[in-house]
């Protein structure tokens, strides 16, 4: 049988509620639907495949230079298109961490240096990074908040591996994709130089995991086109770059999104602590704690899926991963707990 190492994994089973995705719990927006049922005609035309009037609202929206700006079939698409453009003969990455990151640089021969956060530092990221960043290191791949910690990098920091980058010639690529979840979180842009390449996508915070759609920002226009020119040629469909030109405008839904997670994710810690269970700090749209028990396995009996982050670098049996869902299907989640503990 196949196994699938992320979150998300509900075709093969009875799911009532799937807490091991983390997405925006108040789902698509509505304008976003809208604009994908108006846009069905133009699907049986071949895509645009530079992206063109997306990237134009990207680049206004970020307020970023449009040649710098590449568009990808989701995150993960850049950065495979990313490694192999670069060709690094060695990488620092961190751990825990998301996993394609070392198997994109895996499939390129690329040796890989580990930078293991600290549990005693609940996970956050500290100085001792910089030490790794020495004259022979070629890219460094670093997520914040990082996935599945929730731990984003203090903004000091960030502008110290920013400029260490830059001084040893070293390709940073910044995960943000789980950035628009947070309030006061850093932001590599705010650092941005040649060597610096910062990853969104639309997917988590507009709950469009299935029509995949990301896009990077880049320092370097040079190393923006030949991640252009790497990879398939239509990597974005025409229905992703619809969706995504609808999303941007999106702005009550972005506020309410940060009130609600903020709120539920602070009652969700609350419940899990009081079950005893070690939680993390974190600062996204999802939580890591620690229990002795196989909770994934009894929680799979009240048709409930959570993510269980062993497979994770870094981390063991007993860490698991929940998204912030709605308080509906946070309270079900704290029920269907409760009846597990009680028998």
């Amino acid at each position: 049988m196949i196994k699938n190492e992320h979150g998300g994994d509900t075709f093969d089973r009875e799911i009532m509620y799937d807490f091991s995705a983390n997405l925006n719990p108040l789902g698509m927006p509505e304008s976003v639907k809208n604009a994908l049922r108006k846009s069905i005609s133009e699907w049986e035309k071949y895509p645009d495949p530079f992206c063109r009037s997306l990237v134009k609202k990207l680049s206004k929206h970020e307020n970023f230079a449009y040649e710098n700006i590449v568009c990808g079939n989701g995150a993960a698409d850049l950065i495979f298109r990313l490694v192999q453009a670069v060709k690094p003969k060695k990488a620092v990455v961190c751990a825990p961490s998301f996993s394609e990151y070392s198997k994109a640089l895996t499939q390129n021969d690329c040796e890989i240096s580990t930078y293991y956060l600290s549990e005693k530092n609940n996970f956050a990221p500290d100085e001792n990074i910089l030490e790794m960043l020495d004259e022979n290191v070629m890219m460094l791949i670093l997520c914040t908040p990082n996935n599945p910690t929730g731990q984003t990098i203090d903004g000091e920091l960030l502008r110290r591996i920013c400029e260490k980058c830059k001084a040893n010639d070293i390709v940073f690529l910044c995960d943000e994709c789980f950035i628009d979840f947070t309030e006061n979180a850093a932001h590599a842009e705010q650092f941005m130089n040649p060597n610096v390449v910062v990853l969104k996508a639309f997917t988590k915070i507009y709950a469009m995991a299935g029509l995949r759609l990301g896009y990077a920002l880049f320092g370097d226009e040079k190393l923006a086109e030949k991640v252009r020119k790497n990879g398939q040629f239509w990597s974005v469909s025409a229905p992703a770059q619809t969706a995504g030109e609808a999303a941007l405008d999106e702005k009550i839904y972005l506020e309410k999104t940060l009130e609600l997670v903020k709120t539920e994710r602070e009652f969700l810690t609350q419940k899990l602590q009081n079950f005893g269970f070690k939680v993390y700090p974190s600062e996204a749209n999802f939580i890591l704690f620690y229990t002795k028990l196989p909770l994934d396995e009894m929680l799979l009996k009240e048709k409930i899926l959570i993510r269980n982050c062993a497979n994770f670098s870094g981390l063991m049996d007993g860490f698991f991963r929940i998204a912030v869902r709605s308080h509906e299907e946070n309270s079900a989640f704290v029920s269907a707990i409760e009846r597990c503990l009680n028998g």
